[in-house]
C-alpha cells in the first residue's frame, strides 16, 4: 500500500470515527433529554411495574444481559463471514449496540479509552455509507471489543442472579438455544438470521423453515415467535403471582377478623 493509500485511509477512517461520535453523543444528549423530562419519569404507560410484578422484572433483566450477549456473537458472526442475507440490518444492529456500550460505559482510564475505540464499528459504518470493505484488522479489534462485553455481561449477570437470590435455570434455556443456533447455522449451511429463525420457530413448534422470503419477514417473525413466548412466560408468572397475591390477602383479613372478634368477647 503507497502512501497516498495510507493517507485516504486514514481519511476515511477518521471521518467514519467522528459519524459514530456525533451519532454517540447526538444519542446520549436525547437520551438525557427525555430522562429528565417529568412527563416521562411520571408516565404510568412507560413504568414497567404497571404491566408486570417486580419478581418479573427481575428475570427479565436476566434475559436482558444473556440476549445481550447473543446479539454479540451473532453480530461477530456476521463480522468474521461474509453472508450478505440479512447483512444490511445486521450492520445498523451493530451500529446501534456499539453506540449503547459507548455511552454507557466509562472513559477515565487508558483501558477504558481503548475499550471504546474498539466499539467503533468502522466495518459496519463503511458498509452501510459506500458499500466498501474496512480492513480486517478493524473488525478483528471491534470483535474483541464485543468479546470483552460479553465477559462484562456474563459478570454483571451472574452478580446480579446472586443479589438477587434468583435461580439460574435460565441459562439452561440460553445454552440450548445457542447451541442450536450455531449447529443450526452451520449443519444446514445458512446464515445467523436464516438459523435463529429456523431454531426459534422449531423452538416455539410452529415449524423448522423461517416464515417470510424477505428479510424483513424473518425479522418479524422473531419478532411474533420470541415476542409471544414472552409473554406468555410472564402472563403465566403475572397471573400466579396475582392468585398468590389475594389469597394472601385474603387470609390477612380472615386473620383481622378473627382478631377483632376474639377482642369483642374480652
Amino acid at each position: 500500500m503507497d502512501i497516498q493509500s495510507v493517507i485516504i485511509l486514514i481519511i476515511a477512517l477518521l471521518g467514519m470515527l467522528g459519524i459514530f461520535l456525533f451519532l454517540a453523543y447526538a444519542t446520549k444528549f436525547i437520551v438525557n433529554k427525555i430522562k429528565s423530562n417529568p412527563s416521562f419519569k411520571n408516565s404510568k404507560f412507560l413504568n414497567p411495574t404497571e404491566y408486570f410484578p417486580v419478581e418479573q422484572l427481575a428475570s427479565l433483566k436476566q434475559v436482558f444481559y444473556l440476549l445481550m450477549i447473543f446479539v454479540f456473537i451473532v453480530i461477530s458472526l456476521y463480522l468474521i463471514f461474509d453472508w450478505g442475507e440479512g447483512a444490511y440490518p445486521i450492520f445498523i444492529l451493530d451500529i446501534i449496540v456499539s453506540i449503547y456500550l459507548f455511552i454507557n460505559s466509562d472513559s477515565e482510564s487508558l483501558k477504558d479509552k481503548i475499550i471504546l475505540f474498539l466499539l467503533v464499528p468502522f466495518g459496519s459504518i463503511a458498509k452501510l455509507l459506500i458499500g466498501y470493505n474496512s480492513p480486517d484488522f478493524l473488525d478483528l479489534f471491534h470483535i474483541f471489543g464485543y468479546l470483552y462485553f460479553s465477559y462484562v455481561y456474563d459478570r454483571k449477570f451472574m452478580k446480579y442472579t446472586e443479589t438477587m437470590g434468583i435461580g439460574i435455570s435460565i441459562i439452561l434455556l440460553f445454552s440450548i438455544i445457542l447451541f442450536s443456533f450455531i449447529f443450526t447455522m452451520f449443519a444446514e449451511d445458512v446464515s445467523p438470521l436464516n438459523s435463529i429463525a429456523m431454531v426459534s420457530n422449531a423452538f416455539t413448534s410452529n415449524s423448522y423453515d423461517p416464515a417470510g422470503n424477505s428479510v424483513v419477514g424473518k425479522l418479524d417473525s422473531l419478532l411474533l415467535a420470541w415476542g409471544g413466548y414472552i409473554l406468555s412466560f410472564v402472563g403465566t408468572a403475572t397471573l400466579a403471582v396475582s392468585i398468590v397475591n389475594r389469597y394472601v390477602d385474603r387470609q390477612f383479613d380472615d386473620l383481622e377478623e378473627l382478631i377483632k372478634s376474639k377482642k369483642k368477647e374480652k
